[in-house]
């Protein structure tokens, strides 16, 4: 199978239509339903139920659809680094939400700056959606991430830091005076806790607008507090699973400035684990 050919599969079994897809691709219907004939000739299968109520996928269709789309993005990664490998002045770009570093990253860049591998280091700050989709489509080398949110198929990762865990809510909420708090008191209030709820929020200025508006309660790792407004509170959450802040990258990578990052990254947060106080 050709890339194209995938791209041509992909787009109708996005669309379930012909003429959408067609469309969407910059091509008449014609040629795009003979392209697909010619696929599901090739590979001895139907990939579509075609009738007068529309267009579905089959099994094997539904099995294609899944292949196609990780090589499509396996393509379109490939020719992202490559591109960037060429630059004249070669760079790491590493991808991190506001306050996703676990307050390891200015150690790391001082550090990093006097390797003989380094190179000049871009931050691409996102939202937390955002930071894994940037180094699986090759925008990004490499993210702050943290487990048990993310996952992390397709990474190789490092861990960095183990953090607790704090429920951010509003100051004059009933429990923000509390010392500390359990996941059963967060699941007994009303108010929609996130992870969770909402799942599709994910920028962080937006997320503390909610809570401060009283719409949600955020349930995150203990590094927040230095970004937390006025008008919120953090609580510890005793019996939440701890988070671990990681480096990921995607799998196989070979280069030599990555791996000097991640060396450098896993050097400083060790000794700041280990410093007094």
């Amino acid at each position: 199978m050709e890339t194209r050919e995938l791209a041509y599969f992909a787009a109708v079994a996005e669309e379930l239509h012909f003429g959408r897809a067609a469309a969407r691709l910059g091509m008449a219907q014609p040629p795009l339903s003979r392209a697909i004939q010619q696929l599901e000739r090739r590979l001895g299968v139907r990939l579509f139920d075609r009738s007068s109520r529309g267009v579905s996928l089959t099994p094997a269709g539904e099995v294609l659809a899944r292949e196609a789309a990780k090589v499509l993005d396996a393509v379109a990664a490939a020719t992202a680094r490559t591109r960037r490998a060429g630059l004249a002045a070669p760079r790491l770009v590493v991808a991190l939400k506001p306050g996703g570093d676990g307050g390891l990253l200015p150690d790391i860049l001082t550090a990093y700056g006097s390797h003989p591998d380094a190179v000049d280091v871009e931050l691409a700050l996102c939202g937390v959606a955002q930071r894994a989709q940037l180094v699986r489509d090759g925008t990004a080398d490499v993210a702050f991430l943290h487990v048990p949110y993310e996952d992390l198929t397709g990474f190789d990762s490092e861990p960095l830091r183990v953090e607790g865990t704090v429920a951010v809510m509003p100051v004059g909420h009933p429990l923000a005076g509390r010392a500390s708090v359990c996941l059963a008191d967060l699941d007994a209030d009303p108010t929609p806790r996130w992870p969770g709820r909402h799942p599709e929020v994910t920028d962080p200025a937006m997320l503390m607008q909610l809570v401060a508006l009283g719409k949600m309660i955020v349930v995150a790792p203990e590094s927040v507090r230095g970004q937390i407004r006025r008008d919120l509170a953090c609580v510890p959450v005793l019996d939440a699973e701890p988070t671990t802040v990681v480096l990921a990258w995607a799998e196989e990578t070979r280069s030599r400035a990555l791996a000097a990052f991640v060396r450098t990254a896993t050097e400083v947060a060790g000794r700041l684990a280990h410093a007094p106080g």
